[in-house]
């Protein structure tokens, strides 16, 4: 595009704002002339925005430039009154934060305890992400875990993703959003959970009762007499609705049961005829109430609960959008401000802006808010699980900036990140939802900051893509007398991969003429869909017989922290999870004891091995029963996995426990060098560094952990330094328990994955390091004796991983080490300090070595190519063309390139060559290279090569001049040679005749 003609279609673009000048860019303009306006998209910025020169309300403007836009005034815009008068009305009514601090005070003078939000990444191998706020009870819903306190109350941070398709386009649908919930655990049941409902929602926020609808379930005469006789609703606002609205369950098996919701009404002057509370113009329900009292059986038949369970949820983003009095949840104060960041940076006026522009901007503040939340709670973006919805929802919110003509930090450096300007306003909205947001701050920023510019790299190579399919669609047209059209195999490719919306690929491709398969394309979504909501985590409760087996048997105390050996009583064996009586030599057997020295796997550090002991009297026998791993069960009950190597035993009598003293020591020594590694770790490479998984073993500790790159050899050097001085500083440790909030007050960090109750214990080295553990420590640093790290690697995109050894495991790895370098010593004949150099110089020598010979194979090569270039065939009688097809023998890939540009040089424009080698190991090589005179007749090397290699067992491709292939087939390599030459024959005949 021409200079003027560039700038007349910016300034067409955003004729309201002054421009400045463009930043240039190498991909752009495309280098085919006719192509220049290949990455134009349709402009989504409003009319009250830009006034167009043409008259028209919308306009096309080069896509990638308006991506390189820098505005001088990117960074503010003035609003204009009524916009000014919305927000004043906003914050003058009550808050969002108002409205779940009153939700939890209210609950909490009626006796329930109020418990923080649960993490959003759940401790629950059935579910993705925490989709409600009942996740974090799920197991004293199932009766497994004991209940701690009979109700409870949280506000809890929420994400769900199966209709993120509708996010910004309903008034009410979101990703990330708030679950207020009030929770009884066998405790009260439908008659106060109605009440204290009416009455928060009446009194506490005051809404008009007469605009309040309730719906209950078809067949709960309970729940609606209570609601018309108690509370006093008219039973014209009480209706009775099915399964499928007003019965919960959790799957098909497990707890289940009615529920009844609360409606509000924005239009009650309509009444009550033909009301239909599903009419989301007219209703929302903001409150819902599950009253669980019944366990669906396998026949799907309903048995009552024996402790029956309230779970309600209150959205938080709805109630305030009822309390503020604005149009949808996105214009409530919880959301808005980052919606307002937004349209500064798109330099637009959310209030005068058109519906697609307003979704637009509704999906950028959704998005972002989920975004950072997930990444405060550790999940980082990735192509696999919770990181893949990190990622796409990140990948979305770019595509909808950058179609707003978004770009630039907001902050003059238009190649900058955007996302992180964003992400600052959420920040400043999170510090009554979770403090830890705030703390996280620049690791959140680090990582939008490195994704967006990752993503900004792919979408530039799906524009050259995209400029390929629909080069490949036109040619192929032309060879075979059809209309140009590009696969919606290959649209969904661009969309999914390189997040190219469908509507820019649609109108890129019509612009060139060729159609986009949109029923294909269709299919492919479907499918998406359909595998993303197979995959949609859901909450799965069941009630099995676990409760029963273990039916009277009390929790294990734990005496691991003060002694090894102990005296317990079996209360209970298991044999292949089911229980028994007895057990006799030779078994395998789970053992409950009442009392036990043997730590259960937690906290990563795995479970003790020992023995166990039978001698008294009262025994059948004398037994012993090797211990090989110990677990929690159901609570807090210890499982000891064994097998009874001698004798037998049953269920009640007194053994002797007794944990394997040097693994136990092994495991205590690691776990500290674990605690000291994560404090150098923070003090080398950034307090933002968090811990992603950890494992603690005899052999070797492993820490997972959150950073975008390698650590250099000095950084790990650094590390190993300062976690070996506070070794030699023989520091002692300090272990207390203490309330959970003290704790966090004074610094402590949690360990990842760890649940934590009111009283925690601490594990403190004194001015290192001091963290919430339940594992088992040394008690002076002296004793890991030393501490080196085996490997940093890699193992998901933003974390890493480190593998270290201390105490005994750190004397075996280091004597292992000795022994390979006395060995290694000994065979090049040198001393320790002279092996780098001498490994160097064996290196050269063996790298000219197979330069040398790599010449010589490139001259043999030649060589046979120049004797066989006489073979050649001449095709046409105008025009001759020279094609040569041969086996080359065992010649490998780089002498078999030599010899085809060899060939090339020697038949002269215009001629094709192929040829094909087995150089052994079951490898196929192929090359193909075509004179331009060739090229100019439409066929192309990287094309034709193509389908050769896959007779061959492989593929491969190249540029139109010169491609190389391989494959795994060498038996198929001379009928994959005599069908290239008869294709090439066959085609080059039809073109030259």
């Amino acid at each position: 595009m021409e200079g003027s003609k560039l700038a007349r279609s910016l300034h067409t673009l955003c004729a309201c704002k002054p421009l400045a000048p463009l930043v240039p860019s190498s991909n752009f303009p495309p280098k085919r002339a006719n192509r220049n306006h290949v990455y134009r998209a349709r402009s989504h910025v409003p009319a009250s925005r830009c006034k167009m020169n043409n008259g028209d309300s919308g306009t096309k403007a080069s896509w990638k430039m308006r991506y390189r836009i820098r505005s001088a005034s990117s960074a503010s815009v003035q609003h204009i009154s009524k916009e000014t008068e919305e927000g004043e009305s906003r914050n003058s009514l009550v808050s969002g934060d108002t409205i779940r601090r009153k939700f939890l005070e209210f609950y909490a003078s009626r006796g329930h305890k109020v418990l923080p939000s649960s993490s959003l990444v759940p401790d629950d191998p059935t579910v993705l992400l925490t989709i409600a706020g009942m996740l974090q009870f799920k197991p004293i819903f199932l009766g497994k875990v004991p209940r701690q306190v009979p109700r409870a109350t949280t506000a809890q941070r929420c994400i769900r993703t199966n209709d993120v398709e509708n996010v910004g386009r309903t008034a009410r649908h979101h990703t990330f959003f708030e679950m207020l919930g009030n929770f009884s655990f066998g405790d009260y049941f439908k008659r106060e959970a109605i009440n204290w409902a009416w009455e928060l929602t009446t009194k506490e926020f005051a809404l008009p009762p007469e605009r309040l609808w309730i719906s209950v379930f078809e067949d709960d005469d309970e729940a609606f007499s209570i609601w018309h006789n108690e509370v006093g609703i008219p039973v014209e606002r009480i209706k009775r609705m099915g399964e499928d609205d007003n019965f919960w369950t959790s799957g098909v098996t497990g707890p289940c049961g009615p529920c009844s919701e609360i409606y509000y009404d924005f239009y009650p002057e309509r009444g009550y005829s033909n009301a239909d509370l599903g009419d989301d113009n007219r209703f929302i329900e903001f409150y819902n109430l599950v009253f669980m009292q019944y366990n669906k059986k396998d026949d799907g038949s309903l048995e009552p609960l024996t402790q029956m369970n309230i779970d309600t949820g209150l959205g938080l983003e709805r109630v305030a959008r009822i309390l503020q009095k604005v149009p949808n949840n996105y214009e409530t104060d919880l959301i808005y401000p980052i919606i307002e960041r937004a349209a500064e940076l798109a330099m637009v006026s959310y209030a005068e802006a058109d519906d697609l522009t307003k979704t637009s901007l509704k999906v950028i503040g959704d998005h972002m808010r989920a975004v950072v939340y997930l990444i405060s709670d550790g999940v980082v973006p990735s192509n696999v699980g919770r990181g893949y919805v990190v990622r796409r929802l990140i990948r979305k919110v770019i595509r909808t900036g950058r179609l707003l003509g978004i770009s630039g930090d907001g902050k003059g450096n238009v190649d900058g990140a955007v996302l992180p300007a964003i992400a600052e306003r959420v920040i400043e909205l999170s510090h009554e939802i979770d403090l830890n947001v705030k703390s996280r701050a620049s690791r959140i920023y680090e990582e939008l900051k490195r994704e967006e510019l990752r993503f900004v790299q792919t979408l530039e190579r799906g524009e050259k893509l995209l400029e390929q399919l629909i080069s490949s669609a036109l040619l192929s047209a032309r060879d075979n007398g059809t209309r140009p059209c590009l696969s919606g195999k290959d649209a969904f490719v661009l969309y999914d991969t390189f997040g190219f919306p469908i509507e820019i690929t649609r109108e890129v491709a019509e612009e060139e003429g060729v159609n986009v398969d949109m029923g294909a394309f269709d299919i492919e979504m479907e499918q998406q869909r359909n595998q993303s909501q197979a995959a949609r985590a859901v909450v799965k409760l069941a009630v099995g017989n676990a409760s029963e087996m273990t039916e009277g048997v009390p929790d294990t105390e734990f005496l691991g922290y003060d002694t090894l050996y102990s005296r317990a009583v079996i209360e209970g064996l298991l044999v292949n999870g089911s229980p028994v009586k007895e057990v006799s030599e030779g078994s395998d057997v789970e053992i409950l004891l009442n009392r036990t020295p043997f730590y259960a796997e937690s906290g990563g550090q795995i479970g003790d091995h020992g023995l166990l002991y039978v001698s008294e009297p009262k025994a059948k026998a004398k037994a012993i029963v090797e211990i090989q791993d110990v677990q929690k069960s159901l609570g807090n009950i210890f499982v000891h996995k064994g097998t009874v190597r001698e004798g037998a035993i049953e269920v009640g009598i007194e053994v002797e426990a007794a944990v394997d003293a040097k693994l136990r020591e092994r495991a205590k020594v690691h776990h500290t060098a674990t605690h000291l590694l994560q404090a150098a770790l923070k003090s080398v490479i950034g307090q933002e560094t968090s811990q992603a998984g950890s494992l603690v073993a005899f052999d070797r500790l492993r820490f997972d952990f959150n950073f975008h790159r390698p650590l250099s050899d000095h950084e790990i050097s650094e590390i190993e330094g300062m976690v070996n001085r506070w070794i030699g500083d023989a520091t002692s440790l300090h272990t207390k328990v203490m309330p959970l909030a003290d704790a966090k007050e004074a610094g402590a960090i949690a360990m990842f994955g760890e649940k934590y109750g009111d009283q925690v214990r601490v594990v403190e080295v004194p001015g290192v390091s001091m963290e919430l553990c339940g594992g088992t420590h040394v008690s002076n640093t002296s004793e890991l004796r030393g501490f080196k790290i085996m490997s940093e690697q890699g193992i998901a995109s933003g974390v890493r991983r480190i593998e270290a050894v201390a105490g005994e495991a750190f004397i075996d790895y280091m004597n292992v080490r000795d022994f390979q370098m006395k060995h290694l010593c000994s065979t090049l004949k040198v001393k320790a300090e002279d092996v780098s150099s001498r490994v160097e110089s064996l290196l050269d020598e063996l790298r000219t070595a197979r330069n040398e010979v790599s010449s010589a194979r490139a001259k043999v090569a030649v060589y046979k190519a120049s004797m066989l270039a006489n073979n050649a065939l001449s095709i046409g009688t105008s025009k001759t063309i020279r094609v040569l097809v041969e086996h080359m023998d065992d010649i490998d890939a780089d002498a078999l390139k030599s010899a085809a540009e060899h060939l090339i040089n020697t038949l002269q424009d215009p001629a094709a060559v192929v040829l094909g080698s087995s150089p052994g190991d079951g490898k196929v090589c192929l090359v193909a290279a075509f004179t331009p005179g060739v090229v100019d007749l439409g066929i192309q090397a990287g094309r034709f090569v193509g389908p050769i290699a896959k007779l061959c067992g492989g593929g491969g491709g190249g540029r139109p001049n010169f491609a190389q292939a391989g494959g795994r087939k060498p038996e198929n390599l001379l009928s994959a040679l005599e069908k290239a030459s008869n294709d090439l024959v066959s085609i080059l005949s039809e073109k030259v005749c």
